[in-house]
């Protein structure tokens, strides 16, 4: 995923962004019933992830490009 990254961050420089995300678990219902013994207080919400790719996406960050940004929660 890096190398993918960086080759397609370069490739298109001037022209988009390219960055990768890469949570965690993330609380969804189908991970909550195929894990029922785990504490999903620590797993990454839907609305964090959210966040996190709407602010890749943003002008806020037009200097970042090439980046595998790690999203854990709380893990």
């Amino acid at each position: 995923m890096h190398k993918l990254t960086e080759a397609m961050a370069e490739e298109y420089k001037g022209q988009v962004r390219v960055n990768a995300v890469l949570p965690s678990i993330i609380d969804t219902p189908q991970n909550r019933t195929d894990m029922p013994d785990a504490d999903p207080s620590l797993w990454v919400a839907p609305a964090d992830l959210a966040r996190v790719m709407l602010f890749l996406a943003s002008d806020a960050a037009r200097a970042v490009t090439g980046a595998l940004l790690p999203v854990t929660g709380r893990l």
